[in-house]
């Protein structure tokens, strides 16, 4: 087994014993504590928290790979092409709003919770599925292409069956580079009452805890390396399927 592999098991291992019992923890977080201040944030559960913030990430990056794609492959087919400009208009929108304009202009309309959050990460994450997926649809082999319309296959099994498997690998950078900054951007939900780890770093900021802010951060920090590693090697794995270079993002 490969050191890196190891470290990265070991971290996950304690960062799921922290999360499951933070309080086993506490001697870490004690320093950075004063006058009495509890090192570990126990409002709620810091497991709870874990699993509504990564639940909130997926589904908006579900519903943003979903469009993204959607809009990608209707750009490449002929009948579509006139479209690009206004979909990536579309992708552009989230990256126009910062996610906390996003946010306010949400809540009037969604009210408090978790949908201005999900809405936020939603347009968040769409420029960079889009660009990665329409690069790879449209960066395909000639030959692939050519080839299988030789053989007779129809637009359809074109694309379920060359088209797509093929750009799996670069859309799937889009999806890496969009979980990560949602997992790092989920956090400001806790300021419109999303359960999220961003209610354990507000906790701090307000009672200048400097032990709840930096187990609040660290949780998210970790989880975003390790998600990140994670689709990393996924998406090594099948480009080497594809016998693709790896796109340098």
């Amino acid at each position: 087994m490969k050191p890196g592999l190891i470290i990265r098991l070991v971290v996950l291992a304690l960062l799921v014993a922290f999360i499951i019992t933070p309080t086993s923890f506490a001697w870490v977080f004690q320093p950075l504590t004063r006058n009495g201040q509890p090192p570990i944030y126990v409002q709620n559960s810091l497991l709870n928290l874990t699993i509504s913030h990564l639940t909130i990430v997926a589904i908006a990056t579900i519903a943003s790979t979903l469009l993204a794609v959607g809009l990608a492959i209707l750009v490449t087919r002929p009948f579509g092409a006139e479209f690009l400009p206004l979909s990536r208009s579309l992708a552009n929108i989230g990256q126009t709003f910062p996610p906390v304009a996003v946010l306010a202009l949400a809540v009037p309309v969604l009210g408090f919770g978790t949908a201005p959050t999900l809405v936020a990460l939603f347009l968040y994450g769409l420029l960079p599925i889009f660009e990665n997926a329409l690069t790879g649809l449209t960066t395909l082999p000639p030959a692939v292409t050519e080839a299988a319309r030789g053989v007779g296959m129809t637009d359809r099994q074109r694309l379920l069956d060359v088209e797509l498997p093929l750009a799996t690998p670069v859309i799937l950078a889009g999806i890496r580079l969009s979980v990560v900054i949602s997992v790092a951007t989920a956090t400001i939900g806790s300021t419109v009452a999303a359960s999220t780890l961003g209610e354990v770093i507000i906790a701090g900021l307000l009672s200048n805890n400097l032990a709840f802010i930096a187990q609040g951060g660290l949780v998210v920090g970790v989880m975003a390396v390790l998600i990140y590693d994670a689709l990393s090697a996924l998406e090594r794995a099948l480009m080497a399927r594809t016998g693709q270079r790896r796109l340098q993002s």
